[in-house]
């Protein structure tokens, strides 16, 4: 019996081969999501992408209203992707409040490369800021770092989150971070899970749970897309 993916030419295309690396293979694992733009071309061309990459359920939303609809049906998906610029409301406002309500991956795809922009969006809970003019393969590497648990920002506005970035009560400062926490920060600055800076560093997850402990006590913030900020902007990381 003649084997698909082995050489065997497809029917109706005289001499064509379909090679193994073309072989459809079943997805290990899917996962959810909720696209939130109001231009209907680039919510279907985000939403192909990511059923590329493994998305089972796509839901999609052209506003506030239809995603705090969506939100409230569904309830949490695995990850959210929204721009800022909606018809009836602030993106801002969409991500605290489905922060709030339990949404874990939130990623901001927006043409804006505004400073302010950039930091409110992780202040307001984002794992994650894209630009729409980023190439796919940032895009794709974005989500990627986010469904991994990472944060991830774009590398062009990356320099930003070290502008003007405060917390308050503590001098914000990172003099005190050792050698190791300096290396886990600045792979958490590359958009590095704790699983893969477990493996780079050649540690347990729950040392590198330890140390951003750590590392945030002496900063005096535990959201990973600040501390980062604070790190680059006296210098400790690229």
């Amino acid at each position: 019996m003649a084997v698909v993916g082995q050489g065997t030419p497809l029917r109706g295309t005289p001499g064509a081969v379909l090679q193994p690396a073309m072989v459809p293979h079943p997805r290990e694992e899917q996962f959810s999501v909720l696209v939130v733009d109001d231009h209907p071309l680039l919510r279907e061309a985000i939403a192909a992408r990511l059923r590329s990459m493994g998305a089972g359920t796509v839901h999609e939303a052209a506003s506030v209203a239809e995603a705090k609809a969506r939100a409230q049906a569904n309830g949490p998906c695995d990850l959210a992707i929204l721009d800022l610029g909606l018809p009836d409301g602030s993106g801002l406002d969409l991500v605290t409040e489905l922060r709030q309500l339990g949404w874990n991956r939130l990623v901001v795809l927006a043409s804006s490369d505004d400073p302010y922009a950039v930091r409110s969006a992780f202040q307001a809970g984002a794992q994650a800021y894209l630009l729409k003019s980023a190439s796919p393969a940032v895009v794709t590497d974005g989500v990627k770092r986010v469904l991994d648990g990472g944060v991830y920002a774009d590398p062009t506005v990356a320099p930003l989150l070290a502008t003007g970035t405060r917390v308050p009560g503590t001098d914000n400062t990172p003099r005190e971070l050792s050698a190791r926490e300096v290396e886990v920060l600045q792979l958490v600055a590359d958009g590095q899970s704790n699983k893969e800076i477990g493996e780079a560093l050649n540690l347990s997850a729950l040392t590198v749970k330890s140390h951003l402990s750590r590392i945030g006590r002496k900063l005096g913030t535990g959201d990973r897309a600040q501390m980062v900020a604070l790190a680059m902007r006296a210098g400790v990381i690229r």
